[in-house]
């Protein structure tokens, strides 16, 4: 195909795409004053709007739509997607009530669901392997940037627009990127046409076999994971400043939304290029690479919640934190398509993203709420700090899991283009490893 020949387009492309999606996503954090005090909501019905409804759906159908585009065309399965949640953005501007808001963002969140698992097979087709990580990770700058402009949208257009019309131009502008992805023919390159994916329960049972028979896609996704602790204690950390740090909290927010967008910036995209360059200098490749970042990041993650208010180890652990999540994304991602066949990778990356957000964001947000209550109900001075060191921790514990991910691809020899019949026997080497 014609627009295959330009990868770099396509990624720029498939990146304002993601930016789009992350700012329709945090679009009701950014108004949340103005839409919890007009419809009414308690601080209960909030937090299961951004928390509950949020990642049981996005999480459970990011499986089923990464199916699909192992099955059909990835870019129409994306143009499905940004339709859905587009009109339901819109949609959103027109909520009344609690009831009508939990359905908009429902599906909303299904049809961003679709996106992840198409993009990322897309862009391991289109980039070869001495590439992928670093590809990868400039399609992931689009969550600190949407993000970061979700609130931007919000201080400035909508002061003028006001929060419901403002949801509606982001529908109507994410719907009209829905024409040029419908025009675009997905034909999967070389032998990769004979490839698709099965119907969707005999393609969960194949990723099942494929994470059993394969020790280092299993470490990988698992450290993965747990690198995603760090989001669950961020939700906490400006609560954390001002209740056992005593500061405050509107200027602490400011400073957090700045670094949060500079290091989730630098860490996507120096993740991936480093990555890149390192990996071939390993043996273990980029599970080593994602080793070494946690072995540097996590300690000083920890050493922040110790550090004196507004010291630079302080600043050093809370930009660490912003920017390691972030820079794990492109190594692991690329690692996880190499070690997966090329007919269930859209799969495959939707059942990590259904992991993250089911066990590392929406039961690590439950678990920090409930030790920490129950520590202060016991009158624990440092209720909070002991619950996000316990984050911290389990951030830590990636180490030992991307390590055991590198041992496994050094003793297999893991090339960076694996074909299937590679992969089935580095799967089978692995087995005979555990």
């Amino acid at each position: 195909m014609q627009w295959k020949n330009k990868p770099s387009a396509i990624l720029i492309g498939l990146l304002l795409i993601h930016v789009i999606a992350h700012i329709d996503r945090n679009m009701l954090l950014s108004f949340s004053p103005q839409i919890t005090k007009e419809l009414g909501l308690n601080n209960q019905q909030y937090g299961f709007l951004t928390g509950a409804v949020w990642v049981l759906s996005f999480g459970l159908m990011a499986l089923f739509m990464g199916s699909l585009a192992d099955r059909f065309s990835r870019t129409r399965v994306m143009a499905f997607g940004v339709l859905v949640w587009s009109a339901c953005t819109a949609a959103s501007g027109y909520a009344h009530n609690f009831e009508q808001m939990v359905a908009a963002r429902f599906l909303v969140a299904t049809g961003e669901a679709a996106l992840v698992p198409a993009a990322i097979s897309l862009l391991s087709e289109l980039f070869t392997a001495q590439r992928r990580s670093t590809a990868v990770g400039v399609f992931f700058i689009g969550i600190p940037l949407g993000i970061g402009l979700a609130f931007v949208i919000a201080g400035t257009l909508g002061t003028t627009l006001g929060w419901r019309h403002t949801f509606l131009a982001l529908g109507t502008v994410g719907a009209l990127i829905t024409l040029p992805l419908v025009w675009l023919e997905d034909e999967r390159a070389g032998a990769e046409s004979a490839e698709r994916g099965a119907h969707f329960v005999l393609q969960v049972r194949a990723v099942w076999a494929a994470l059993q028979g394969s020790r280092p896609l299993r470490q990988t996704i698992i450290g993965f994971v747990l690198v995603h602790f760090a989001f669950a204690g961020l939700s906490f950390v400006q609560l954390w400043l001002v209740r056992e740090r005593s500061m405050d909290g509107a200027s602490m927010a400011r400073q957090m939304g700045a670094l949060q967008i500079l290091f989730g910036t630098l860490g996507a995209v120096l993740g991936g290029v480093a990555s890149d360059r390192l990996s071939r200098r390993f043996a273990g490749g980029h599970a080593t690479v994602l080793a070494l970042m946690v072995l540097v990041c996590a300690p000083l993650m920890l050493a922040y919640r110790f550090a004196p208010p507004g010291s630079a180890l302080f600043y050093v652990g809370m930009c660490a934190g912003f920017f390691l999540p972030l820079a794990c994304y492109g190594p692991s991602n690329a690692l996880i398509q190499a070690l997966t066949p090329t007919s269930m990778r859209s799969t495959i990356t939707g059942a990590t993203m259904m992991l993250i957000n089911v066990l590392a964001i929406a039961l690590g947000n439950l678990a920090v709420g409930a030790l920490s209550d129950r520590l202060a109900a016991g009158g624990s001075a440092a209720a909070l700090s002991t619950a996000l060191v316990a984050t911290d921790v389990l951030v830590g514990l990636a180490l030992w899991f991307y390590w055991r991910a590198a041992n496994a691809n050094a003793s297999a020899a893991l090339p960076l283009d694996a074909g299937p019949a590679r992969l089935a026997s580095i799967n089978r080497s692995s087995v005979g490893h555990q």
